[in-house]
């Protein structure tokens, strides 16, 4: 409660929140105890001595929430992680697997956020706290409204603060796919993605083969052979834009050069058709004004505030470069993911690919590097 207007809560206050029984001492107690475990931290300042709530107290109120809701009852294996975020495997009382992702904005972003927060000078808990929740809640009602109107996306669940359950998609990401049989298909595929987008007012803003799953649909030929089809799943969604944007048009070229660009290097293939283009789709989407998803968005209550805060923190941890110290975090993940594929760490239009926190299999095990027949 002393978080939503205090980053660090001074230790005055936490007892007249907690209102225990054993007065100051009884708080003290459980101070010290929660501190012992990690779930919040010690700060002293010049002007008072308080604690802030660690990512593991914001895990452990969220996982409360959720298993209080019956939303998931086991947590299993981290399958993907990313600078900015965690995947993990859990699961329900029916032991049903589901996706939980765990928003970090502030891993990274946090003291340059801090640095620079103009855009948060009204509010007092202006912190990776709010930004991590601000993610999530986007990420959640733009899968949502997506969900709804039929696109291939995982299905959304639940949200908690900075966290959200979603199924879990049998599919192989993108990246670590090696072979198609028609790369000319799949890649028609992800285009008309793009294009779909567009027409409901969307751009994904980070649309590449991070982010982008392949699920091998099983089928039975006229013959009564076995045929397999390539369905795209598109995840990750904290950075999806409305056409309207004032940069639309360039999130809306990025996200197809990260696809052209891709397949050019990794299936040695180019399309001969031309585009799409920004001025085409945006024509598309006014014939189909009256299915605007970026609205729907607004009106589940996701406002234009939200998002304004939230861009600007994402604009501010794209401009600034942390310390090596907060690199290494994550410097073993982001090898193993070049050494999938040399090249592809050499491609500049891979969109904040580290960010990204798909299901990631090592490149030693089956999934590592799959062909798909």
């Amino acid at each position: 409660m002393g978080s939503k207007n205090h980053d660090i809560v001074p230790t005055p206050l936490i007892e007249k929140i907690a209102r225990l029984r054993g007065g100051a001492s009884g708080v003290h107690k459980s101070i010290s105890a929660l501190a012992k475990v990690g779930l919040i931290g010690r700060v002293k300042e010049a002007k008072y001595d308080g604690y802030r709530l660690t990512y593991g107290g914001l895990d452990y109120l969220a996982l409360h929430t959720h298993a209080s809701r019956k939303d998931l009852y086991s947590v299993g294996t981290r399958i993907g992680v990313g600078k900015e975020s965690d995947i993990m495997v859990v699961a329900d009382e029916t032991g049903t697997q589901k996706v939980l992702k765990i928003h970090r904005l502030g891993r990274i972003s946090f003291r340059t956020v801090k640095a620079n927060r103009d855009y948060l000078k009204k509010r007092a808990s202006g912190s990776w706290m709010y930004l991590s929740r601000l993610a999530a809640m986007k990420e959640f009602a733009f899968m949502k409204a997506l969900h709804e109107e039929g696109f291939p996306v995982p299905t959304p669940l639940a949200q908690s603060r900075h966290t959200i359950v979603m199924t879990l998609v049998d599919a192989f990401p993108l990246r670590q796919i090696a072979i198609v049989p028609d790369p000319a298909i799949l890649y028609a595929k992800l285009i008309d993605l793009i294009l779909r987008f567009a027409s409901h007012g969307l751009i994904h803003g980070d649309y590449n083969e991070f982010n982008i799953l392949i699920k091998e649909v099983k089928l039975t030929a006229e013959d009564g052979g076995e045929l397999v089809r390539l369905d795209p799943v598109v995840i990750d969604f904290p950075q999806m834009v409305s056409m309207e944007h004032q940069n639309a048009e360039m999130y809306f070229d990025r996200d197809v050069e990260c696809i052209k660009r891709f397949f050019q290097r990794r299936f040695h293939f180019t399309s001969t058709t031309p585009g799409p283009f920004f001025k085409d789709a945006k024509k598309t989407m006014a014939k189909n004004d009256c299915n605007r998803l970026d609205a729907a968005v607004e009106a589940s209550g996701f406002t234009k505030k939200m998002l304004k805060d939230l861009e600007a923190a994402i604009k501010e941890r794209g401009a600034s470069k942390e310390s090596p110290e907060d690199d290494n975090e994550q410097d073993e993940s982001e090898e193993n993911d070049e050494a999938d594929d040399d090249e592809e760490s050499q491609s500049s239009g891979s969109a904040n690919s580290d960010n990204a926190a798909s299901p990631n299999f090592p490149d030693d095990e089956p999934g590592g590097s799959r062909q798909l027949n």
